[in-house]
């Protein structure tokens, strides 16, 4: 669980952007997204918040807050950050070009590997 509130919205900048990209939230990229709201410790303030924010931002306001977030974090929250968009990228079972773009632009900013993100990702499957 981490409090930073910057990592919370940070993480749920680039959670709206990756689950969207496709055009629809699928029931299993919902079910992802409170199980990460859940897992980081994100208050229901916080989450409903940031939702109703972001309803008349444009996509690129809502990246560029991202990076702004995600700028104010520790290279251990940004490494989070990008295993929670790995894995959720992967729940509805078909990854859409944009998400990948996403997903490595996020990389890019962060200057974080893609081989760390992967293993990250799957030692967090092996600890549950």
């Amino acid at each position: 669980m981490n409090t930073n509130i910057n990592f919370q919205l940070g993480l749920l900048n680039f959670v709206h952007l990756l689950v969207y990209a496709d055009g629809y939230l699928d029931v299993r990229e919902k079910e992802a997204i409170l199980s990460i709201k859940e897992e980081e410790g994100i208050l229901d303030e916080v989450f409903e918040d940031f939702e109703q924010s972001v309803i008349l931002k444009k996509e690129q306001e809502i990246y560029n807050n991202g990076i702004i977030y995600l700028n104010r974090c520790t290279e251990e929250e940004k490494l989070c950050v990008l295993v929670h968009l790995f894995r959720l990228a992967q729940a509805d079972s078909s990854i859409h070009v944009k998400e990948i773009r996403l997903l490595f632009y996020a990389m890019q900013i962060t200057q974080i590997e893609f081989d760390d993100v992967v293993m990250t990702a799957n030692l967090a499957v092996v600890r549950m």
